[in-house]
This record gives C-alpha cells, sequence and structure tokens, in this order.
C-alpha cells in the first residue's frame, strides 16, 4: 500500500484514526497497530508477512536469550543467532540472484562458453527487508551492549518492527529510541496538526515536485547516448526528483508518528546545503548514516587504530552501505566513491577540497561531487554510467535539439526550476513553523486537494526498491 493512494488516504488511514482513538483502549493499541501494520504490508504480497513476522520472533526471543544468558558465551551466540538469520535472509532475498549472476559470469569467461554453476531464481524482493531487519538487529545489539532491556511484551516489539509509518522505506529507527512511547505516549492536538503539516508537506514533496522532474529523469536515462544537455539536465532531475521523494516519505513517516502520539527522528537536514561530503553524509538519509556509524564503523576500529586503518574502515562501511541499497555493482561502486571521497576529507581534517574558499564555492563542489555518485546510483550498469558520465563531459555532443524535447515538457522543467531554487534557499521542513491559523489551514487543505487530484497516476516511491 502506498501512501500517495486513494486506498490509503481514504479507506485504510481513516479505519486506523478511528479504531485507534474511538474504539480501544491503550493496553489494545499496539497488538491493534501491528495488526494494521501487517495489512498495509500484505496489501503488497501477504505471503511477506511471514517473513517479517519470523525476523520478528527470532529477534524477540534472542533478546530475551542475550538478557537472560549466565555467561558471555552465551550472551553472544544469541547476538550471532539474531545477526545471522537476519543477514541470511536479507542476503538470500536481496543478494542471491546477484551472486549467481556474477558467479556464472566468471566461470563463462574461464571456460569460454556459457555455464551456469548456480541457478538464477528469479527471487522477488520483499519491500522494506532492508529498513525492518537494520530496525530489528539494532534491538538484539543494544541489548547485548546493555543500552536497553528486552521489550516488556511482544506486542511493544513486533510493532516497533512492523509499524506501517516507517516500515518499507524508513527513517532507520532503533528500539531504544522508541521503548519509551511504546510504553506510553502523548496525543494532543498540537502533535496532531503538527503530523498533518508534516504528512501534507511530505506528500506535496512527493506527488509535485519528485514525479513533477520524474519524465525528465526518464527520457534521460531511457536514452542510448544522451548528449551534454541532456545529460546535465537528466541528472540534476534525478538528484531533485530522489531528494523529494526519499524526504517526502519521510515526512510523511514522521506526520503519521505524530498523528499515533509517536516522535520519528528526522532523516534529512537540508543536505544539498552541505559544505563537504562529510557534511553531506551528515544531512541526508541520517538514520542510515548514523546506524552504520554505529554498528559498522566504530566496530571495525573507527578512527581508533591510526590514519590508515580509519581511511580503510570508511571506504569499508560505504561500500557496504553502497551494497546495503541494492544488488547491482553500481551501487557498490557508488558507496565506494563515497569512501574515497570521505577518506580524502579526512586526511584534511574533514573539510572540503576548497575549504579556504567561500562557502558557495564549498557548496558547489560538493553538489557537483553528489551529482557524479548519483549517476551510478540511477544508471542499471557501469557501461550506462559511462555513457552518461561521457555526456556530461560532452563526449557524446552537443545535443541542441534536447531544447525541443524540453519544450514539450513544460510542467517537468518548471518543477526541475522550482526545485532547484529550493534547496539552497528555503528551510526544510523541521525547520518550518507553521502557525495554527485560519489562512495556514487553509493553504495546507489547498495543498491537500491539489495532491490528492495528481493521485490519478499513482508512482510508488524510489526507495521501495531498496
Amino acid at each position: 500500500m502506498l501512501f500517495n493512494s486513494y486506498v490509503f488516504l481514504f479507506v485504510f488511514l481513516p479505519i486506523v484514526l478511528a479504531g485507534y482513538y474511538l474504539f480501544l483502549t491503550p493496553r489494545a493499541r499496539l497488538p491493534f497497530l501491528t495488526l494494521a501494520s501487517y495489512i498495509f504490508y500484505g496489501w503488497w504480497d501477504y505471503r511477506f508477512c511471514s517473513l517479517m513476522l519470523l525476523t520478528t520472533v527470532i529477534d524477540y526471543v534472542a533478546g530475551l536469550g542475550i538478557d537472560r544468558a549466565k555467561t558471555p558465551a552465551g550472551r553472544k551466540g544469541w547476538l550471532l543467532a539474531s545477526i545471522v538469520s537476519g543477514l541470511s535472509l536479507l542476503g538470500f532475498f536481496k543478494y542471491y540472484e546477484l551472486m549467481a549472476r556474477t558467479t556464472n559470469e566468471i566461470a563463462t569467461w574461464f571456460h569460454g562458453a556459457p555455464v551456469q554453476l548456480l541457478p538464477v531464481l528469479h527471487l522477488i524482493l520483499p519491500i522494506g527487508i532492508s529498513f525492518y531487519t537494520f530496525h530489528s538487529m539494532s534491538y538484539t545489539i543494544d541489548i547485548y551492549r546493555g543500552v536497553v532491556k528486552p521489550a516488556e511484551r511482544f506486542w511493544n516489539f513486533s510493532c516497533f518492527v512492523a509499524l506501517f509509518t516507517q516500515l518499507v522505506a524508513g527513517p532507520i529507527i532503533r528500539y531504544r529510541d522508541m521503548a519509551d512511547q511504546l510504553v506510553s505516549r502523548t496525543h494532543t492536538m498540537e502533535k496532531a496538526y503538527k503530523g498533518i503539516v508534516f504528512f501534507v508537506l511530505g506528500l506535496g514533496k512527493k506527488v509535485l515536485l519528485a514525479d513533477g522532474v520524474a519524465p525528465l529523469v526518464g527520457t534521460v536515462f531511457g536514452s542510448e547516448s544522451p548528449g551534454l544537455f541532456a545529460s546535465w539536465v537528466g541528472v540534476l532531475s534525478y538528484a531533485m526528483q530522489i531528494y523529494f521523494d526519499f524526504s517526502g516519505y519521510s515526512d510523511m513517516a514522521v506526520g503519521l508518528g505524530y498523528l499515533l502520539g509517536f516522535h520519528i527522528p528526522q532523516n534529512f537536514n537540508s543536505p544539498y546545503k552541505s559544505l563537504s561530503i562529510t557534511d553531506f553524509w551528515r544531512r541526508w538519509h541520517i538514520s542510515l548514516s548514523t546506524w552504520l556509524r554505529d554498528y559498522l564503523y566504530i566496530p571495525l576500529g573507527g578512527n581508533r587504530k591510526g590514519a590508515v586503518r580509519t581511511y580503510v574502515n570508511l571506504v569499508l562501511t560505504m561500500l557496504l552501505g553502497g551494497l546495503w541499497h541494492g544488488a547491482n555493482w553500481t551501487f557498490v561502486v557508488w558507496g565506494g566513491y563515497h569512501g574515497l571521497l570521505l577518506a580524502v576529507e579526512r586526511a584534511t581534517g574533514k573539510k572540503s577540497l576548497l575549504w579556504w574558499a567561500p562557502a558557495f564555492l564549498q557548496r558547489g563542489l560538493a553538489f557537483l561531487l553528489v551529482l557524479f555518485g548519483w549517476v551510478l546510483f540511477r544508471c542499471d550498469s557501469l557501461g550506462q554510467a559511462g555513457v552518461l558520465l561521457g555526456g556530461m563531459a560532452g563526449l557524446n555532443g552537443v545535443d541542441v535539439a534536447f531544447i525541443g524535447t524540453l519544450k514539450a515538457m513544460p510542467f517537468s522543467c518548471a518543477m526541475l526550476a522550482v526545485t532547484l531554487g529550493m534547496i539552497w534557499t528555503l528551510p526544510n521542513t523541521w525547520e518550518i513553523r507553521w502557525p495554527t491559523r485560519f489562512w495556514s489551514a487553509l493553504v495546507l487543505c489547498v495543498l491537500f486537494v491539489v495532491c490528492v487530484l495528481k493521485l490519478a497516476s499513482v508512482s510508488e516511491f524510489l526507495y521501495y526498491q531498496f
């Protein structure tokens, strides 16, 4: 089920809110939200509800086992059971196909004839598996570290894992941030209004801005050999699409959380205003970058074992972060690219390579470096990425005729211009103080109606595929 769909807005959400506030006792609300979340998830494919339930049960039992174990070996055994089971399920569904294709291609290259050592199973990737696996893993790791105690009830943990507000595309929430809220939450009109503001603004980001520039992205990335003009328009459009699509989803998740009494942390903080790549990763997909820092980079040694080891840890963490996004070598190279940039900046004191220049030049360089990375992130293959990067360098010619294509998509061009202006000049959703006045509420209502009218062509969120 999609947030930006009629069935969610006018059927699922009203039923959930009515049941939550009108008919249930506080103790019954978590089981109700868990059931509703499974219905939300099963709307896409009910078969994968059992996979999420299996992960939930394993990690709940492992958490109890860690807490009750009498010896360090017993605690570590339960932790390993949790991590191995979670990563095995994630690895099989998300990475088996890549492993099989790569193995068969290498074998074919050595033998000089087609060889199929591993069968290609054409698995369906369960939506949100990367997100809820990381949610669940953080729970057992934090119990092992003594950061949190096991959930008081199974429903507390199952609701945390499955809660539909951030189930399929984040933010990646940690149990320690939700534990107290799962036991007791406050419900106020102020929270509800704040939730509506976040949700409607997030819906506008997705439906009007991200979907608005999407035709430009499809046109350019679907071209065999885009020229200089088309390549830059396409990459800039994708940079706008992925930001407003993903931050729009995150805003909607925050808004839904407020409507149910939960506080969900910020996931974006104006990332295109960053002065460096290090700064970018403090602002972009904050929940993932901090998860990778706390559960991967620091356990690898962080910056505690010398400069060279620090650089290696940065690159390795970002390589795995790239792989987390999808089973394609483009994601691995994208992660490695960002890891190398982080290592270079670490060597210069976590500063921009233009640290001596005015802020607007530092910001411009950081944005340019991010754009090159988005080429790898969006392309289906390294070969396609090479063609598009070549187009950006002018190797495919200057395609003046592309102006005619742009004239046929006036709304998309307007949205590209609007979004490029917004990312550097306007505050983000968390910085907006939306007053509780008649005219403010009217603006929200108009924006919501406009978005609903645009829902005739529903599109999935980009991060559903990750």
